[in-house]
């Protein structure tokens, strides 16, 4: 099966964001940090914006690497959330949706105030999900 996005690369802007999330939560590996930011840009309601991201670091991963076992259902929620967006399901729009929810998630968890450590880092999305599922 030929797979829609193969490789990811991150901004350097992206990178030295994922640095500050790996000091802050102690975790290890890019794909892990980088899974939560895709999951936290899909609960938010809105479109990311469209804007040019650069793949400027050095920082990279193929997809099998970012999604691990789960990799047809990362597969699967990027397109449920790109048919809900009415953007479309080509390769090339899933790459592109993936590169602005990949780096709009990294954002959020970056500026969210409330991480501090792992812990902080769980709860701050158990948090969020639950606000997101009360409509707040």
């Amino acid at each position: 099966m030929k797979l829609p996005i193969e490789h990811i690369r991150v901004s350097q802007q992206g990178r030295d964001q994922l640095i500050k999330l790996k000091r802050l939560t102690g975790i290890e590996h890019w794909n892990t940090l980088c899974r939560w930011a895709f999951c936290a840009s899909l609960a938010e309601p809105t479109v990311p914006p469209n804007i040019k991201i650069p793949a400027d670091s050095s920082i990279e991963m193929s997809w099998k690497i970012f999604g691990g076992v789960y990799q047809e259902l990362y597969l699967g929620l990027l397109k449920e959330r790109c048919l809900k967006d009415k953007v479309g399901i080509d390769d090339q729009t899933l790459a592109v949706q993936f590169r602005l929810h990949l780096h709009r998630g990294i954002g959020y968890l970056v500026t969210d105030r409330r991480i501090k450590n792992i812990r902080s880092f769980v709860e701050a999305r158990a948090l969020r999900k639950k606000a997101v599922k009360s409509g707040q």
